[in-house]
């Protein structure tokens, strides 16, 4: 029996971001909290692109997997309203997201907070372990490198 773990180990990969400007209060945060992992693990390359809002994050996400990019992190944040364009981003973006990963064959990690109260986002941006910036590289890296391993 074979199994393969990845391991949070940046060595040798090119990571991508893509990070909405859309609530950058927000963004800003998680994408900082997503650097600082990049670093901390050794993550060789970091190609960053910034995006209006998350709906542009799958198309972003796509061209940073073709260009090469081993991982790709999406950030973005989306607070509901009074209206169901919530609904609609939340889904999109996900549904876009998950298909370029699919399509692509390339990890794309989620940090798009889709929360109901604006505290709700700024405690999961905070600086530290738990932000879903950080948690996203985590999982992208770790990722790269059970891809790396399966295909030998």
């Amino acid at each position: 029996m074979r199994v393969v773990e990845g391991r949070p180990e940046g060595r040798g990969l090119h990571l991508g971001v893509v990070a909405a400007t859309w609530n950058a209060s927000i963004t800003d945060r998680l994408l900082e909290g997503a650097l600082l992992r990049a670093e901390e693990l050794g993550v060789e390359e970091v190609t960053v692109v910034r995006v209006p809002g998350s709906l542009e994050l799958p198309v972003a996400a796509r061209a940073l997997a073709r260009s090469g990019c081993d991982a790709v992190v999406a950030i973005g944040a989306v607070i509901k309203g009074e209206t169901d364009h919530y609904d609609i981003v939340v889904r999109e973006a996900s549904s876009g997201l998950s298909r370029v990963a699919l399509d692509e064959g390339v990890p794309v990690a989620h940090a798009v907070l889709a929360v109901h109260d604006v505290s709700h986002a700024v405690e999961r941006s905070l600086p530290g372990p738990s932000n879903k910036g950080r948690e996203a590289v985590d999982a992208a890296v770790t990722t790269a490198n059970a891809l790396r391993e399966i295909e030998g």
